[in-house]
C-alpha cells in the first residue's frame, strides 16, 4: 500500500504554504510602512505656525533625515486652501505653479487633494496621505507574493520602503504597474488579447499618476503582437497578432485621453502647467543626476556656463533616455527569435533603467519603481544589495549634505557620501540594463530540450 499523500493533499499544502508566506509578507509590509511613517513624521506635528506647517518641520528635515515633499507640498499649491487641483492658476514664466495648478499628472494631483480633505496642518495632510497610500504598497506586496514568492520581501521589508514610502505619491503607481504584469502574467484564463488590453489600461492609468508606467506599453505591445510565451523548440512560424497590438495601444490612449480630457476641458492653462513644470525644471543639485555631478564641472562656473550647460542637457539627455528605449526593444527582439517569446517585462525593466541613468532628474525615491523588476527577474542578489547601498548613500547622504551646506559645516565627507551614491547606482543601472533583458522571471524553469528517440539500429530521431 502506497505512503505517498494523495495530489490532493500536495496541491492543498502548496496553497496552505503560499497562503501563510503572503499573510507574512503582508503583515511585514504593514510594519515596514509604519517604520516608514514614523521616521517622516519626526518633522510634523505642534506647535504650528499660522499656515499651518510644523515649526521643526525647516530645523530638522535635513539633519535627521525626516523630509518629504507630502509635508512640504503642503504649502505653494493651495493644498492648504482645499484648492480642487488643476481647474484654475497655471505657470509664470520662470517656471512658478500658481492657483491649484501642481507639477504631478491628474491622478496623483487627485491624490493631494484627497490627503488634504479634513487636514487643517501639514501634519494630518502627512497621516491623511499616509493612511491613502499604504494601501496600495500592501496590495503591491500581496501581488509580488504570488508572482515571485519569498523575494516579495525585498519590497516588504526592504530599506527602500522605510525611506521612501511616504516621500512622495509612489505607491499608487508602482501599484499600477505590478497589477499590469500581474494580469499578464497570473491571469491564463483570459486570452492574451485581453490581458493585453487590460495590463495597458492599468499602465495608462500609471502614466496618469507619475508616467513612467507608459514607456511599458511598447513592450507589451510587442509581446502582444508576437503571442506571448511560446516554446522555444517549437519552429513553426510565428502568427503576429497585428489586430491585438493595436488593440493594446488603443486602450491605453483611450485611458489617458478619457483621464485627462475633462481636466484639460475645465482648466487647460492649470492642466498645462504640470507638463511645462517639468519641461522648465533644470538638472541641479537637488535632482541627483550624473548631469549634475558629471557634465555640470565641464561647463563655466557661471551664468553662461550654467545656460549652456542646461541646453546642453535638454537636448543630451532625451536623446540617450530615447536611444536606450530603442536598445532595449532591439535587446529584446533577439531574444524573441533566439527563444520564442518576447520578454516584456525584462524589457520593460531595461527602459527603467535607461530612464533613471540619463533623465535630468533622478529623485531618491525612484528606487520605489525599480524593486518591483528586482524582485519578480532573476537577478543576482550581490547586485541587488550593491544597489540597495549606493541608494541610501543618495537617500541619507543628500539631506545630511543638504545640513552641512545650510550650517556652514565642511560638506567634503557627505559629498563624497552622495558622489559615491550618484555613480555607484549609474554603474549597477548599466549592469541592471543588461541583466534585466536577459532574465527570467522568478519560478520560472525553462522545460528542457526534447530527448530524442532513434529506431534499434538507426541514426534518425523518430519524429
Amino acid at each position: 500500500m502506497s505512503t505517498r499523500p494523495a495530489a490532493g493533499d500536495v496541491i492543498a499544502g502548496r496553497v496552505q504554504r503560499t497562503t501563510t508566506l503572503a499573510a507574512v509578507v503582508v503583515l511585514l509590509c504593514g510594519f515596514t510602512l509604519a517604520l516608514a511613517y514614523a521616521n517622516k513624521a519626526r518633522c510634523a506635528g505642534a506647535p504650528f505656525v499660522e499656515n499651518g506647517r510644523s515649526a521643526i518641520f525647516d530645523v530638522i528635515k535635513d539633519s535627521d533625515v525626516c523630509y518629504s515633499d507630502i509635508q512640504f507640498l503642503w504649502l505653494g499649491r493651495d493644498i492648504d486652501q482645499h484648492v480642487f487641483p488643476y481647474l484654475d492658476g497655471g505657470i509664470t514664466d520662470d517656471g512658478t505653479l500658481t492657483g491649484g495648478a501642481v507639477e504631478y499628472p491628474v491622478l496623483n494631483g487627485l491624490l493631494m487633494w484627497l490627503g488634504a480633505v479634513g487636514a487643517d496642518n501639514d501634519a494630518e495632510f502627512l497621516l491623511h496621505s499616509a493612511l491613502l497610500l499604504a494601501p496600495f504598497a500592501l496590495l503591491t506586496a500581496l501581488l509580488l507574493v504570488r508572482l515571485a514568492g519569498r523575494a516579495a520581501l525585498l519590497w516588504a521589508a526592504g530599506p527602500p520602503l522605510v525611506l521612501y514610502a511616504f516621500h512622495n505619491w509612489e505607491l499608487p503607481v508602482v501599484c499600477m504597474a505590478v497589477a499590469a504584469v500581474y494580469v499578464v502574467t497570473a491571469m491564463p484564463r483570459y486570452s492574451l488579447r485581453t490581458r493585453g488590453i487590460l495590463a495597458a489600461v492599468l499602465l495608462a492609468v500609471g502614466f496618469c499618476l507619475k508616467l513612467y508606467p507608459g514607456i511599458f506599453v511598447l513592450p507589451l505591445l510587442a509581446y502582444v503582437l508576437t503571442g506571448g510565451p511560446r516554446d522555444k523548440y517549437d519552429r513553426t512560424p510565428t502568427r503576429f497578432d497585428v489586430r491585438g497590438a493595436l488593440l493594446t495601444a488603443g486602450a491605453a490612449i483611450g485611458t489617458v485621453v478619457v483621464v485627462n480630457l475633462p481636466f484639460a476641458l475645465a482648466g487647460y492653462d492649470g492642466w498645462r502647467a504640470s507638463i511645462t513644470f517639468q519641461q522648465l525644471r533644470q538638472a541641479d543639485i537637488t535632482t541627483n543626476s550624473i548631469w549634475y555631478w558629471g557634465l555640470r564641472q565641464l561647463f563655466a562656473q557661471d551664468a553662461h556656463g550654467e545656460n549652456a550647460f542646461q541646453h546642453a542637457v535638454s537636448i543630451i539627455s532625451p536623446t540617450l533616455v530615447l536611444t536606450s528605449f530603442a536598445l532595449a526593444m532591439w535587446l529584446g527582439w533577439k531574444r524573441f527569435t533566439m527563444t520564442g517569446t518576447f520578454p516584456w517585462i525584462g524589457v520593460s525593466g531595461a527602459m527603467l533603467c535607461g530612464f533613471l541613468l540619463f533623465h535630468k532628474v533622478h529623485s531618491p525615491q525612484y528606487t520605489l519603481w525599480l524593486v518591483p523588476f528586482m524582485v519578480l527577474l532573476e537577478v543576482p542578489w550581490a547586485a541587488i544589495g550593491a544597489y540597495l547601498i549606493a541608494d541610501a548613500a543618495i537617500g541619507i547622504g543628500v539631506f545630511r549634505y543638504f545640513y552641512s551646506i545650510g550650517s556652514g559645516n565642511s560638506v567634503d565627507s557627505m559629498e563624497n557620501v552622495v558622489q559615491f551614491g550618484v555613480w555607484g547606482r549609474a554603474a549597477l543601472l548599466v549592469v541592471f540594463f543588461f541583466l534585466f533583458v536577459r532574465a527570467v522571471p522568478r519560478g520560472f524553469r525553462p522545460e528542457p530540450p526534447p530527448i530524442p528517440r532513434f529506431e534499434p539500429g538507426s541514426l534518425v530521431p523518430v519524429a
